[in-house]
Protein backbone atom coordinates (compact mmCIF):
# COMPACT_ATOMS: atom_id res chain seq x y z
CA UNK A 1 0.00 0.00 0.00
CA UNK A 2 1.10 3.54 -0.67
CA UNK A 3 -0.05 7.09 -0.16
CA UNK A 4 -0.94 8.61 -3.53
CA UNK A 5 -0.79 12.25 -4.52
CA UNK A 6 -4.21 13.89 -4.41
CA UNK A 7 -4.89 15.98 -7.50
CA UNK A 8 -6.06 19.50 -6.78
CA UNK A 9 -8.59 21.85 -8.38
CA UNK A 10 -7.22 22.97 -11.73
CA UNK A 11 -5.85 19.52 -12.64
CA UNK A 12 -7.56 18.47 -15.89
CA UNK A 13 -8.11 14.87 -14.74
CA UNK A 14 -10.64 16.08 -12.15
CA UNK A 15 -12.92 17.35 -14.94
CA UNK A 16 -13.00 14.12 -16.97
CA UNK A 17 -15.54 11.29 -16.82
CA UNK A 18 -14.33 8.02 -15.37
CA UNK A 19 -14.55 4.64 -17.09
CA UNK A 20 -16.28 1.57 -15.68
CA UNK A 21 -14.28 -1.20 -14.07
CA UNK A 22 -14.88 -4.37 -16.10
CA UNK A 23 -12.57 -6.79 -14.30
CA UNK A 24 -10.76 -6.97 -10.99
CA UNK A 25 -7.02 -6.99 -11.56
CA UNK A 26 -4.06 -6.85 -9.17
CA UNK A 27 -3.54 -3.22 -10.21
CA UNK A 28 -7.16 -2.34 -9.36
CA UNK A 29 -6.82 -4.07 -5.97
CA UNK A 30 -3.62 -2.10 -5.29
CA UNK A 31 -5.37 1.13 -6.31
CA UNK A 32 -8.24 0.42 -3.88
CA UNK A 33 -5.82 -0.26 -1.01
CA UNK A 34 -3.87 2.90 -1.84
CA UNK A 35 -7.08 4.95 -2.00
CA UNK A 36 -8.12 3.87 1.50
CA UNK A 37 -4.63 4.56 2.85
CA UNK A 38 -4.54 7.98 1.16
CA UNK A 39 -8.02 8.92 2.42
CA UNK A 40 -7.13 8.01 6.00
CA UNK A 41 -3.74 9.75 5.82
CA UNK A 42 -5.41 12.96 4.61
CA UNK A 43 -8.25 12.71 7.20
CA UNK A 44 -10.94 12.56 4.53
CA UNK A 45 -14.24 10.70 4.62
CA UNK A 46 -14.23 9.88 0.92
CA UNK A 47 -11.97 9.66 -2.10
CA UNK A 48 -12.67 8.97 -5.77
CA UNK A 49 -10.14 7.43 -8.16
CA UNK A 50 -9.90 10.59 -10.33
CA UNK A 51 -8.60 12.43 -7.27
CA UNK A 52 -5.50 10.24 -7.43
CA UNK A 53 -5.27 10.59 -11.21
CA UNK A 54 -7.02 7.35 -12.23
CA UNK A 55 -10.13 7.63 -14.41
CA UNK A 56 -11.89 4.55 -13.05
CA UNK A 57 -15.34 4.44 -11.43
CA UNK A 58 -14.05 3.61 -7.93
CA UNK A 59 -14.94 5.37 -4.68
CA UNK A 60 -13.91 4.75 -1.08
CA UNK A 61 -15.86 6.23 1.84
CA UNK A 62 -15.62 5.96 5.62
CA UNK A 63 -18.01 8.15 7.60
CA UNK A 64 -18.49 6.00 10.69
CA UNK A 65 -15.47 3.74 11.00
CA UNK A 66 -16.88 1.33 8.43
CA UNK A 67 -14.90 1.46 5.18
CA UNK A 68 -17.03 1.31 2.04
CA UNK A 69 -15.85 0.45 -1.44
CA UNK A 70 -18.12 1.37 -4.35
CA UNK A 71 -17.15 0.19 -7.82
CA UNK A 72 -19.23 1.46 -10.77
CA UNK A 73 -21.68 3.14 -8.36
CA UNK A 74 -24.98 4.60 -9.51
CA UNK A 75 -27.59 6.52 -7.55
CA UNK A 76 -31.01 4.88 -7.69
CA UNK A 77 -33.05 7.17 -5.44
CA UNK A 78 -32.73 10.41 -3.48
CA UNK A 79 -35.09 12.11 -1.03
CA UNK A 80 -35.29 15.27 1.01
CA UNK A 81 -32.41 17.71 1.26
CA UNK A 82 -29.71 18.96 3.56
CA UNK A 83 -27.64 22.10 3.34
CA UNK A 84 -24.28 22.23 5.01
CA UNK A 85 -20.59 22.89 4.86
CA UNK A 86 -18.58 20.73 2.51
CA UNK A 87 -14.89 20.41 1.77
CA UNK A 88 -12.79 18.26 -0.52
CA UNK A 89 -9.32 16.77 -0.39
CA UNK A 90 -8.80 18.20 -3.89
CA UNK A 91 -9.57 21.73 -2.63
CA UNK A 92 -7.41 21.92 0.51
CA UNK A 93 -8.03 24.64 3.06
CA UNK A 94 -11.40 25.63 1.59
CA UNK A 95 -15.05 24.80 2.25
CA UNK A 96 -18.43 25.96 1.04
CA UNK A 97 -22.15 25.54 1.57
CA UNK A 98 -23.74 22.85 -0.60
CA UNK A 99 -27.26 21.42 -0.73
CA UNK A 100 -27.42 17.66 -1.27
CA UNK A 101 -30.04 14.94 -0.80
CA UNK A 102 -30.49 13.85 2.80
CA UNK A 103 -31.23 10.26 1.72
CA UNK A 104 -29.52 8.27 -1.03
CA UNK A 105 -29.98 4.73 -2.25
CA UNK A 106 -27.30 3.53 -4.64
CA UNK A 107 -26.07 0.38 -6.29
CA UNK A 108 -22.43 -0.55 -6.69
CA UNK A 109 -20.12 -3.53 -6.97
CA UNK A 110 -17.76 -4.84 -4.31
CA UNK A 111 -14.16 -6.09 -4.63
CA UNK A 112 -15.51 -9.34 -6.13
CA UNK A 113 -17.58 -7.36 -8.65
CA UNK A 114 -20.78 -8.52 -6.98
CA UNK A 115 -23.67 -6.05 -7.05
CA UNK A 116 -25.08 -4.62 -3.81
CA UNK A 117 -27.23 -1.70 -2.72
CA UNK A 118 -26.45 0.84 -0.05
CA UNK A 119 -28.63 3.40 1.69
CA UNK A 120 -27.35 6.44 3.49
CA UNK A 121 -28.59 9.56 5.21
CA UNK A 122 -26.96 12.80 6.32
CA UNK A 123 -23.13 12.62 6.05
CA UNK A 124 -23.10 9.28 4.22
CA UNK A 125 -25.65 10.56 1.68
CA UNK A 126 -23.54 13.72 1.22
CA UNK A 127 -20.36 11.67 0.78
CA UNK A 128 -21.93 9.31 -1.77
CA UNK A 129 -23.21 12.23 -3.86
CA UNK A 130 -19.94 14.15 -3.58
CA UNK A 131 -17.77 11.19 -4.60
CA UNK A 132 -20.06 10.09 -7.44
CA UNK A 133 -19.88 13.65 -8.79
CA UNK A 134 -16.09 13.21 -9.03
CA UNK A 135 -16.65 10.24 -11.34
CA UNK A 136 -18.53 12.56 -13.71
CA UNK A 137 -15.90 15.31 -13.59
CA UNK A 138 -18.02 17.49 -11.30
CA UNK A 139 -16.47 19.24 -8.30
CA UNK A 140 -18.33 20.45 -5.23
CA UNK A 141 -17.16 23.99 -6.00
CA UNK A 142 -19.56 23.87 -8.97
CA UNK A 143 -22.44 23.54 -6.51
CA UNK A 144 -21.35 25.92 -3.75
CA UNK A 145 -23.97 28.42 -2.66
CA UNK A 146 -22.11 31.67 -2.17
CA UNK A 147 -18.34 31.82 -1.83
CA UNK A 148 -15.74 29.34 -0.71
CA UNK A 149 -14.18 30.21 2.62
CA UNK A 150 -10.91 29.40 4.30
CA UNK A 151 -10.79 26.58 6.81
CA UNK A 152 -8.22 26.57 9.59
CA UNK A 153 -7.07 23.49 11.49
CA UNK A 154 -9.31 24.43 14.44
CA UNK A 155 -12.33 24.50 12.16
CA UNK A 156 -11.39 21.24 10.43
CA UNK A 157 -13.23 19.29 13.10
CA UNK A 158 -16.47 20.90 11.93
CA UNK A 159 -15.80 20.56 8.21
CA UNK A 160 -16.03 17.29 6.34
CA UNK A 161 -13.55 16.73 3.54
CA UNK A 162 -15.59 14.40 1.43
Amino acid sequence: MAIRNVRELGDEVLRKKSREVTEMTPRIRELIDDMFETMYERDGVGLAAPQVGILKRIVVIDTEGEPLLLINPRILETRDSQTGSEGCLSVPGKAGTVTRPNYVRAEAYDENLERFEIEGTELLARAICHELDHLEGIMYVDKVEGELYDVTNDEDEDEEDV
